[in-house]
């Protein structure tokens, strides 16, 4: 067994052979591990306990995932990566407009599960306690990156975004009115190659829109540029 991890995990999933192999899988990499049998377990050990990352099925009896995503997203920015039978697009995206980071399409090989894994929580690390930016506050009209406190604030009121969220929303106001494709914004922000980022880049793109400005469908401060991506503009 590796050495222990700081990182616990809890994994939900309502067929005891998956929770066993998942539990196998990740305490041989050294990481802690709870678990869950339903959403609402899951939901309910968020809340009471300190976890880094859920690996959430989709479909389970009671409260499916994407349900427990949805709660879980009410007071939590921990990472959730969905783990699924059922690959089509629709169902990847239904999960990133649920709260989700990530999807992993049953059945997964170890590797696949530890590189998906590991890249979660580097991002969550790294976005939320990694050294910040010499020049780390930025400002745009009432809107406030705080790199420093890994902050954001509209109107002086304090904003609650995941980590990739901010990251995104990071990239974007460090460079203000600079264009960046979905391409650019991923491979900055999830340090991963790009392939087809266009539709998971645009829904975290809708969720913060929700979160920072006051009309989303009219946004003041991240603004898509047709045909080219995203950027934030320079206010007064």
């Amino acid at each position: 067994m590796r050495p222990a991890t700081e990182h616990t995990i809890l994994i939900c999933d309502d067929d005891p052979d998956i929770l066993a192999a998942l539990r196998i899988y990740l305490t041989g990499e050294g990481y802690q591990v709870v678990s869950a049998t339903d959403g609402a377990e899951a939901v309910r050990l968020v809340a009471e306990s300190e976890v880094q990352l859920v690996l959430l099925d989709v479909m389970m009896p009671g409260l499916d995932g994407i349900g427990a995503a949805a709660r879980i997203r009410q007071a939590s920015n921990v990472p959730i990566i969905f783990l699924s039978a059922k690959g089509e697009e629709a169902d990847r995206v239904l999960g990133l407009h649920a709260g989700g980071d990530d999807y992993i399409v049953k059945p997964f090989s170890p590797g696949e599960l530890f590189a998906r894994v590991r890249s979660a929580l580097r991002r969550y690390t790294q976005l939320g306690g990694m050294p910040a930016a010499e020049d780390a506050v930025w400002r745009t009209g009432g809107l406030e990156v705080d790199d420093h406190r890994k902050l954001v604030r509209v109107d002086g009121a304090e904003v609650s975004l995941t980590a990739l969220e901010f990251g995104i929303l990071r990239h974007l106001i460090a460079s203000l009115d600079r264009v960046y494709s979905s391409a650019q914004i991923y491979e900055a922000v999830w340090a991963e190659p790009a392939f087809d980022p266009g539709r998971t880049v645009a829904v975290h793109v809708r969720h913060i829109r929700e979160k920072i400005e006051t009309d989303p469908r009219n946004p003041r401060y991240l603004k898509v540029v047709y045909g080219l991506g995203y950027k934030v503009v320079s206010l007064p």
